[in-house]
């Protein structure tokens, strides 16, 4: 398996395309994305937990009922949730795209992010889907840039892989920076793949990985109203089509993981007026789920994320963040170290401080990337959470996001 270019357009048979259609004021901003599958595709889809979900996800559900799917539409600026006409706008949406592209429109998957509660146009879908439609091709960047809201990067990611000696490809691009926090879903992530495999074992593979992947990422404590992660499976690599457990999804699955724990770690160190990616490792817990419920207590600490910011290297916070996640630890046992490029430091063993100097410990954390590394003492089980620093940006950011 290796990483490659290209996105969601790197797997066989799939395009895409970006434009602005006028949902968003600012022009130079591109609002409207499109992705396409020359032939239907097998799909698979996770949603939020939110109870307040946005009309594009009840569409959306509705028509992968049957497993199959041949493109998605997405709009930013605007999230299609708490308004009387949504599931209207939405369905309206998926029959212009459908119209398009000569397709069925409950082969059509929607999905909106931005603003909650505002009032929503058929129009600019009327305006812009025809230009969208007509500049398909190679364009996964476009399509990246036409999902983005607060983020400042671009997300996309894509790797080849082979099933008895066939070249597979899955690719993926996503959007999030703010309301990210698990458990499913919490972000807008596409991926797509030309890998033969049915929708049963699509669904299964999609729901197994994001125990450890989406689920794991935590922003800002927020679960938004509309996100989702989809995958499409069009075929078109022609391997032999994995409809069991084995080897061949053995490799598909690690396949999809390289894919889903790239985007996670874009969207973690992506977060709005971060500065930093933070990764939490617990090794040596009595059961995966303590590992899983330690890893994320202490990356949503706000207390951990502010000393992060502020390259602190104040342990005591990581302590008490695994103190208030109610897991049966011994925090007697506990060892915490801090690790990035620029080296590591032990600060805490056995549940103690230990002597450390705190210049090194600071030149640790100032990196772009940074590990808080714990050690349970008490057992094989193990997991990791991402995260990202809190700063003075978030609440700018967040403060004026209306306008």
């Amino acid at each position: 398996m290796e990483f490659i270019n290209g996105g969601v357009c790197a797997a066989k048979g799939f395009s895409a395309n970006g434009v602005h259609c006028g949902i968003r004021k600012n022009r130079t901003k591109k609002d409207l994305s499109l992705i396409y599958s020359s032939v239907p595709a097998n799909v698979a889809a996770v949603y939020t937990t939110n109870l307040v979900k946005g009309a594009p996800l009840v569409v959306t559900k509705n028509h992968i009922q049957n497993g199959i799917a041949q493109a998605i539409i997405c709009n930013s600026g605007n999230a299609n949730t708490c308004n009387a006409n949504g599931v209207e706008i939405a369905e309206e949406t998926c029959k212009l795209v459908a119209n398009a592209l000569k397709i069925a429109s409950n082969d059509v998957v929607v999905a909106s992010t931005g603003v909650i509660g505002q009032e929503m146009s058929i129009e600019p879908f009327k305006k812009g889907i025809p230009t969208l439609v007509s500049g398909l091709g190679d364009n996964s960047s476009a399509a990246e840039e036409g999902i983005m809201t607060t983020d400042t990067i671009a997300k996309s990611v894509a790797v080849s892989f082979d099933i008895d000696g066939v070249e597979c490809k899955i690719g993926g691009i996503a959007k999030g920076s703010g309301m990210i926090h698990p458990d499913m879903a919490t972000m807008l992530v596409f991926i797509t793949t030309d890998c033969a495999i049915t929708s049963d074992m699509l669904n299964k593979a999609l729901k197994s990985d994001i125990q450890t992947t989406f689920n794991m990422v935590s922003v800002d404590g927020d679960t938004s109203t509309n996100d989702m992660v989809v995958v499409l499976a069009n075929g078109e690599a022609k391997n032999t089509l994995i409809n069991s457990e084995g080897k061949n999804f053995e490799k598909f699955m690690k396949a999809l993981n390289s894919v889903t724990i790239a985007l996670c770690k874009m969207i973690a160190g992506d977060g709005e007026g971060a500065t930093k990616l933070i990764e939490c490792n617990v090794v040596a817990s009595k059961t995966k789920d303590i590992a899983k419920k330690v890893a994320k207590s202490v990356i949503c600490s706000s207390l951990v994320k502010s000393a992060m910011f502020g390259a602190d290297a104040n342990w005591g916070r990581v302590l008490c963040a695994i103190g208030y996640s109610k897991c049966d630890v011994d925090v007697n046992k506990i060892d915490v170290k801090f690790i990035s490029k620029a080296g590591e430091i032990v600060v805490c063993q056995n549940g103690a401080g230990v002597e450390f100097s705190e210049e090194e410990a600071k030149n640790i954390l100032l990196e772009k990337e940074v590990t808080i590394y714990i050690n349970l003492n008490d057992g094989d089980k193990k997991a990791t959470a991402w995260g990202c620093d809190l700063t003075y940006d978030y609440v700018k950011i967040n403060g004026d996001y209306r306008t």
